[in-house]
């Protein structure tokens, strides 16, 4: 059975930091690139960034470059999101996935407010 479980959200205030991390299972974890996206209220769902299945090789939108850092264990079957100077912007819900097979884990909350 396939799984994706994000940990590591919260409430933070703004130019703090938090980490989330996605264990995965049930799959060859190391074959896949992986991604972390989000979603705000009433906003379509962004890609935020990408890491290459050994790590090698990462993409960032735009708005989190800089500031947002993806990084993976292929021996802990993880992938882990560092979020630094956060803004109120930055809030929504985070999914990690695995987009070329479809895997998509439940979703981690995150709020940026004073």
């Amino acid at each position: 059975q396939v799984q994706l479980v994000e940990s590591g959200g919260g409430l933070v205030q703004p130019g703090g930091s938090l980490r989330l991390s996605c264990a995965a299972s049930g799959f060859t974890f190391s074959c896949y690139r992986m991604s972390w996206y989000r979603q705000a209220p009433g906003k379509e769902r962004e890609l935020v960034a990408t890491i290459v299945s050994n790590g090698g090789s990462t993409n960032y939108a735009d708005s989190v470059k800089g500031r947002f850092t993806i990084s993976r264990d292929n021996a802990k079957n993880t992938v882990y999101l560092q979020m630094d100077s956060l803004k109120p912007e930055d809030t929504a819900v985070y999914y990690c996935s695995a987009v070329t097979p479809g895997y998509w884990g439940q979703g981690a909350q995150v709020t940026v407010s004073s």
